[in-house]
């Protein structure tokens, strides 16, 4: 489970630090699965459950370690590779309320074994709600139970077998305090009101469709606004293309293999031969020579093809705000217009503005509003969108208003008192 913030190397050193009375154990056979499953069917209440991937050295984002923990029953370590099916554990907690932190950033991987929560709460977005100032998991436990958690291995390579005694406890601990901190933020969001609203949250992270595949991922190579010409951009893509299939076939998270600055450094480069990228120091990483022919063709194919890139992505349908009083000045005007007022109600709520209103749906509003400004068609856009009820009751008459305040003429400034 990542931390979700750079605030939460902050620390507590005052507090009582979280520890566990022995090291867990991992559970990889069958036999002791079956037994952990049994005891965690006769557990009670909602269960909390965390997932450890091994982002930064994978391909892959399949999850390396499961964690499920229940009041009466404990908590368990499942290692998924060496347990095959968790059917069973689906049937046993399936229709149960599941406690994760940041569950969108765990759903995907659980989703891969099939493991799928009746319902949600996510302490993350549970603490923003509530008004948390951090919301990370540690700084979530220092605020609810006054406990120091150490999240020292968040960014561990989680494949590795066997697993470090360390690591066991600092992923046990990530689940064994989590229903006590669910129930602490419940009761914050009770006294405040934002219980119903939270439960239209959490429906809604339960919900969310995975996005779609980008159509051309490459052009996230960190620098690529620095190649110039098609022809570049044809070579860093297929440099991008043949980088991505290695690191599949090897799952080995592509950056490890070679960084993004490699290939902006070949594509911008003047190569006539694989002698010359051979000779290209600041070509480097751990398959840059190793695999030196495969880098070659892929130059080879970009240098040879006639699918040329266009300068620019055709996936961007609204430009990015700054662009606007150029291109779309009316757009300008309404988003200028709304955002204070936003800001206000997001203040009267104690919420982040980007969790009273995702900032995408804000954009594609003022970029393309209904053609109606009132509140009813705003109201629907906002649906279509995906904004939830709540959202759509607190915003929409305030967008309506702020649309057609927008369309006002500026004030001309006073004459000077002669």
């Amino acid at each position: 489970m990542p931390e979700s913030a750079p605030d939460e190397t902050e620390t507590a050193p005052d507090l009582p630090v979280a520890r566990l009375a022995e090291t867990p154990v991992v559970i990889d056979t069958r036999a002791s699965y079956l037994d952990a499953v049994a005891r965690i069917a006769d557990g009670d209440g909602p269960v909390a459950v965390d997932a450890e991937r091994a982002s930064g050295f994978r391909y892959s984002q399949r999850a390396y370690l499961i964690q499920v923990f229940r009041r009466g029953a404990g908590t368990f370590l499942f290692d998924p590779p060496a347990v095959g099916s968790f059917v069973e554990l689906q049937q046993a907690i399936g229709d149960l309320e599941w406690v994760l932190h940041a569950a969108s950033q765990d759903l995907p991987c659980l989703r891969e074994l099939e493991l799928e929560p009746g319902s949600l709460f996510d302490t993350e977005l549970g603490a923003r709600l509530a008004g948390l100032a951090r919301v990370g998991l540690g700084a979530v436990v220092e605020e609810t139970l006054g406990l120091h958690l150490a999240k020292e291995h968040s960014a561990a390579d989680w494949s590795t077998r066997p697993l470090p005694a360390a690591w066991l406890v600092y992923a046990a601990l990530d689940v064994e305090l989590l229903i006590d901190v669910r129930d602490e933020i419940a009761a914050r969001l009770d006294a405040a009101g934002k219980t119903e609203l939270a439960q239209q949250e959490f429906d809604a992270v339960l919900s969310r469709d995975a996005p779609e595949p980008r159509a051309e991922p490459w052009r996230r190579l960190s620098g690529l606004h620095t190649v110039r010409g098609q022809r570049a951009l044809a070579v860093a893509r297929e440099l991008w293309r043949a980088r991505d299939d290695y690191a599949r076939e090897v799952d080995t998270s592509p950056g490890r293999l070679l960084p993004d600055s490699s290939l902006i450094v070949a594509a911008r480069s003047t190569l006539a031969s694989k002698r010359d990228l051979a000779a290209l120091k600041t070509f480097s990483g751990r398959a840059s020579r190793s695999q030196l022919d495969r880098w070659w063709a892929a130059i080879e194919r970009g240098l040879a093809t006639d699918d040329l890139p266009a300068f620019r992505s055709g996936e961007e349908s609204i430009p990015p705000p700054r662009s606007w009083p150029d291109r779309n000045p009316e757009a300008d005007r309404r988003i200028r217009e709304l955002k204070p007022r936003l800001q206000a109600i997001a203040e009267q709520f104690e919420l982040p503005l980007e969790n009273l209103l995702t900032p995408e749906h804000v954009r594609r509003i003022a970029w393309s509003p209904p053609t109606q400004l009132d509140e009813q068609s705003v109201r629907g856009m906002l649906a279509e969108l995906g904004a939830r009820p709540w959202q759509i009751d607190a915003t929409a008459q305030v967008i309506a208003a702020a649309f057609v305040d927008a369309l006002q003429p500026a004030e001309e400034p006073a004459e000077p008192a002669s």
